[in-house]
C-alpha cells in the first residue's frame, strides 16, 4: 500500500482469540492460516507492538465474552462480533518523516481511544506489511459490543450508538469521518497522505487484490513447470477479469475521440458499454451482468471518460501536419537530444561544504578528498539550477528568495487561518451535540409543576444542567443564537479538511522551493567568495 490508507473489515467469528492469534503470530497470506514450524507450533511474529484497552486486566478473549454474556449480545451466529480497521501509513514515512513502530503504536492508541470508547479493543502495529512492501501499519480490533456510555460522537446519528450495551455500527458516515480523521492526524504528525474522501482512479477491492495474488502464484508455477518440461511459457503477468476490462477501455479511450467511437472500439474487444441514469457499466462477453464503472474506479465513470474523450478530439484538431521521416540514425539522434532538454530537474541539489572550516575542525585528509568531489559535484549542479531558473545575476537570486519565502509565508499563513477556522468548527460540533444529547433533560424540566419538583428534578439531572448551562454559555459568548444543522456543519468540516490539506500541499510544495533556491543561493555565495580572492590575485600581477 502506497500512501496513508484506512479501511475496516468486520467479522463474525466468535472466537475473538483468532484476532489475536493473527496479531501476534506469523499467518500465510493466502489462506490466512497460522504458519507452523517443522514441530508443528505456532511461529510467534519477529516485531510487533501490542496493547489492550478496557479489559480490565483480563485477557481480550475473556473479557469480550465475559461482556457478551453480562448483556446477551452477540449470540447468534450471523451477530457481527468485532470490527477490524486497518491504519496503514506509507513505507516512505520510516525514512522521510521519522516514523518509528512506537510512535505508530501511540497514534493508534489514541485514534482507538478518541473515536471508539467503551469498546474493549486490541491495538497492535507491524512494522511491514504483508508483501513486504515496509509500511508500517497499525490493526485496530474492537469488540463490537459497547460497554459503558460514550458521548455522541460527530460519526454517531442514534441515541443507540451511544449507550451502554448497544453495538457499534460502522455506516458510510462513520467512514468517511474516520478517514478525514486519518488525515488530519498524517497532516499534524508531517506523514504522507492522499485525500482519503474522494474515490481513486482505479477502485481494487480486497477480494480482487487477493485474486490477483493467488493467480499470480499460479501462473508462476505453472510456467515453472513449464520451463522444467521444455514448453513454452505463458505471459508473466496475471490479469484479473477486472484489470483486463480496465486495460480495454484505457486502450479504446486512447484512440476515440467521440463516445460514438468509444463504444465502437469497446465492441471490436467484445465489450458493450451502456449507460443507465448518467452511469456508465460494461458488460464483457463472459458475464450476464455488466460491471458498473464505480466499481471500476473513477477513471471510468461517465464525467471522466466524456472529459478525456473531449481532450482527444481537441488534441486531433490541433495536430499539425505530418512531416518527412528522418532516418533512423538521425531521428535517434534528435530523440536523444529532446529527452535531454526536456529531462526534469535533478533532485540531489546539497549544500557545498566549507573546507576550510572543516579542516579547522580537525577533519582529516580523507573527509577532505570527499568534500572536495563532492563540492565540484554540487558546484555543477549549482550552476545548472542557475541556468534554469533563468537569473542573470545573484541580485536577481537574492530577490527570487525573499520572493518564495514570502510565498511560503503567504501560504503558511492561509493554511494557520484554515487550520483555526476547522478548529472552531469543531469545537462548535461538539457543543452542539453536547447541548443536543441534554434535550430531553431539558425538556423533562419544563413538565415539571412547580418549583420543588423543578429543584429536585434538576438536582437529579445536575451533571446534564452543567453541560447543558456550558453549552449555552459558549454560545453566548461567541454571539450564537441560532444553532446549525448537523448536516450542514459536518460538510462544513469536511469542506475545510478539503481546504486545509490543498493548502498543507501548496505550503509544502512552496517551502520545497525556497529549500532549492536558499541552497543555490550558498553555493553561489560559496562560489563567489572562493573566487573573489583569486581575481584579486590576477589584477595584482597584471600591475
Amino acid at each position: 500500500m502506497l500512501l496513508a490508507t484506512f479501511k475496516h473489515i468486520s467479522s463474525k467469528n466468535a472466537d475473538y482469540g483468532a484476532a489475536e492469534a493473527y496479531l501476534t503470530f506469523e499467518h500465510d497470506e493466502f489462506t490466512m492460516k497460522p504458519t507452523l514450524d517443522e514441530n508443528g507450533r505456532l511461529i510467534p511474529r519477529e516485531d510487533y507492538r501490542i496493547s489492550s484497552l478496557n479489559c480490565g486486566g483480563e485477557d481480550f478473549a475473556v473479557a469480550c465474552m465475559r461482556a457478551n454474556l453480562r448483556y446477551e449480545k452477540n449470540q447468534k451466529r450471523e451477530d457481527v462480533k468485532s470490527h477490524h480497521y486497518i491504519i496503514s501509513f506509507d513505507p516512505r514515512d520510516g525514512t522521510d518523516n521519522g516514523l518509528t513502530v512506537d510512535r505508530a503504536q501511540e497514534l493508534g492508541e489514541q485514534f482507538c481511544k478518541e473515536h471508539f470508547p467503551g469498546h474493549q479493543a486490541l491495538v497492535c502495529t507491524h512494522p511491514d506489511g504483508h508483501n513486504h512492501s515496509g509500511n508500517i501499519h497499525v490493526h485496530i480490533v474492537l469488540n463490537s459490543l459497547r460497554i459503558y456510555e460514550v458521548p455522541l460522537l460527530p460519526y454517531m446519528d442514534r441515541p443507540a450508538d451511544t449507550r451502554e450495551g448497544c453495538k457499534h455500527r460502522c455506516t458510510n458516515a462513520a467512514m468517511e469521518y474516520f478517514k478525514s480523521e486519518v488525515m488530519e492526524m498524517c497532516h499534524r504528525e508531517g506523514l504522507y497522505q492522499i485525500d482519503l474522501l474522494n474515490g481513486s482512479k482505479e477502485r481494487i477491492t480486497e477480494r480482487e487484490y487477493w485474486a490477483a495474488k493467488k493467480g499470480q502464484l499460479a501462473l508462476d508455477k505453472e510456467n515453472a513447470a513449464r520451463e522444467a518440461a521444455g514448453q513454452p511459457t505463458k505471459p508473466t503477468k496475471f490479469e484479473t477479469d477486472k484489470a483486463k476490462l480496465r486495460r480495454t477501455i484505457r486502450q479504446a479511450l486512447s484512440q476515440a475521440t467521440s463516445f460514438d467511437e468509444f463504444s465502437s472500439l469497446l465492441l471490436r474487444e467484445g465489450v458493450t458499454v451502456k449507460e443507465s441514469r448518467g452511469r456508465l457499466s460494461y458488460l464483457t462477453p463472459d458475464r450476464t451482468k455488466p460491471i458498473t464503472a464505480r466499481k471500476l474506479g473513477d477513471d471510468f465513470d461517465k464525467a471522466a471518460v466524456l472529459a478525456l474523450l473531449t481532450q482527444n478530439a481537441h488534441r486531433a484538431a490541433e495536430k499539425p501536419k505530418a512531416i518527412p521521416e528522418y532516418p533512423h540514425t538521425q531521428k535517434g539522434r534528435l530523440q536523444e537530444e529532446k529527452t535531454a532538454k526536456t529531462a526534469p530537474a535533478d533532485n540531489t541539489l546539497q549544500r557545498m561544504v566549507d573546507r576550510e572550516a572543516k579542516r579547522a575542525e580537525g577533519k582529516g585528509v580523507g573527509y577532505d578528498r570527499w568534500a572536495a568531489k563532492h563540492n565540484l559535484k554540487q558546484m555543477a549542479a549549482t550552476v545548472t539550477a542557475y541556468q534554469q531558473y533563468g537569473f542573470s545575476s545573484p541580485e536577481e537570486l537574492d530577490e527570487a528568495c525573499s520572493a518564495a519565502y514570502a510565498a511560503m509565508q503567504e501560504s503558511l499563513t492561509e493554511l494557520k487561518q484554515v487550520e483555526k477556522t476547522l478548529n472552531r468548527k469543531k469545537e462548535l460540533q461538539r457543543q452542539v451535540l453536547a447541548y443536543s444529547k441534554t434535550r430531553p433533560v431539558r425538556d423533562g424540566l419544563k413538565q415539571q409543576k412547580n418549583a420543588k419538583a423543578k429543584a429536585a428534578y434538576r438536582q437529579k439531572h445536575e451533571s446534564d444542567f452543567i453541560i447543558a448551562d456550558a453549552t449555552a454559555r459558549y454560545f453566548r459568548e461567541n454571539g450564537i443564537s441560532k444553532l446549525p444543522g448537523y448536516k450542514a456543519l459536518q460538510a462544513e468540516i469536511e469542506s475545510l479538511i478539503k481546504e486545509k490539506n490543498s493548502g498543507y500541499n501548496d505550503y509544502r510544495a512552496k517551502r520545497e522551493e525556497y529549500r532549492r533556491l536558499q541552497t543555490v543561493k550558498g553555493n553561489i555565495d560559496q562560489i563567489l567568495r572562493r573566487s573573489e580572492p583569486q581575481r584579486r590575485k590576477e589584477q595584482s600581477h597584471e600591475r
